[in-house]
């Protein structure tokens, strides 16, 4: 069993790279990717931590792009749609083309969490500050929206409630998702240029939660209706993965896309999308409803797509 979807430290994940390769190890996964958001900065730290436990470790990382091919609606206007994507085996060389498009998404972010910093500020969240965040998150460069909650939860409870389950998902839809009150929209970086940048690397990229991406609704009959336009379209555009195995969709859901991805000609990825108690419902390999088993030949097929 393997699992292809994780975060530490680095990102918006609350364990460190050692803290999670322990935790694979006790699991009995064979192969993690440590896919922090816009970073490979964790990997010599996990390559270490997976090394001691006998874990073999894939380079990744996951990054926020603009599909402009399937655009969607969002206050009466047709905006691009922004969807994330997973890239494995990728350089690690910070002067590669694909670390300097990282490094750019970086700054993104950065620029975009003072922007959100401001708009909450404004509506109510006085105490919540840059400051605040980065005692959290360990770094300036890692905060990320489960930084911004738990800020929203530990400083202003007369706003958002105290914090449980239903009120930690329900501030991401009210506030700080795409149809929140807070929304500060993502990069405008397409697609098509971070997959050009990674030419010749032999960098492998899947898309991720792909139906949290371009599915309005979970229903089987959305999702035949929906997704094989999508699929042919990013494998035209470099794309050689789906994430089908996905920690957070049940089994008949998982079953019907890893058969639309096979019939699309492409590799059914998976992964938990483990972020540790920032998201309390998910576990390490095994997912949200705790039955995931992402096979352990899917990491050969992608190693054979490089």
């Amino acid at each position: 069993m393997i699992d292809l979807h994780t975060h530490s430290t680095f990102s918006d994940g609350s364990d460190t790279p050692e803290a999670l390769a322990a935790k694979a190890h006790d699991l009995g996964l064979s192969a993690l990717a440590l896919t922090d958001h816009d970073t490979t900065a964790s990997h010599d730290e996990m390559a270490a931590s997976c090394a001691h436990y006998g874990i073999e470790l894939v380079p990744g990382v996951e990054v926020s792009l603009r599909d402009n091919e399937f655009p969607m609606q969002r206050g009466g206007e047709t905006v691009p749609r922004n969807v994330h994507v997973l890239a494995y085996f990728l350089p690690l060389d910070a002067d590669h083309p694909l670390q300097k498009e990282l490094a750019s998404l970086r700054h993104d972010r950065d620029v975009r969490n003072l922007e959100l910093v401001a708009v909450l500020q404004e509506k109510g969240f006085e105490l919540l500050t840059l400051d605040y965040l980065t005692q959290i998150s360990g770094n300036v460069h890692s905060v990320g929206r489960p930084h911004f909650a738990r800020a929203m939860f530990e400083l202003h409870p007369e706003i958002v409630g105290e914090r449980t389950d239903e009120r930690w998902n329900g501030i991401f839809i009210d506030w700080l998702g795409n149809t929140g009150r807070a929304y500060i929209p993502k990069t405008s970086m397409p697609i098509e240029r971070f997959v050009d940048a990674a030419k010749g690397s032999g960098t492998v990229f899947s898309i991720a939660h792909p139906l949290v991406n371009y599915v309005d609704g979970f229903s089987p009959n959305v999702i035949e209706a929906t997704m094989p336009r999508v699929m042919a379209s990013l494998r035209e555009r470099g794309f050689r993965g789906i994430e089908a195995y996905y920690g957070g969709t049940n089994a008949p859901t998982r079953s019907l896309m890893v058969k639309l991805t096979r019939d699309a000609g492409m590799i059914p990825t998976g992964g938990s999308d483990y972020h540790g108690h920032y998201k309390e419902d998910v576990s390490l390999g095994i997912g949200r409803v705790g039955d995931l088993r992402v096979p352990d030949e899917i990491l050969t097929e992608l190693k054979a797509a490089r």
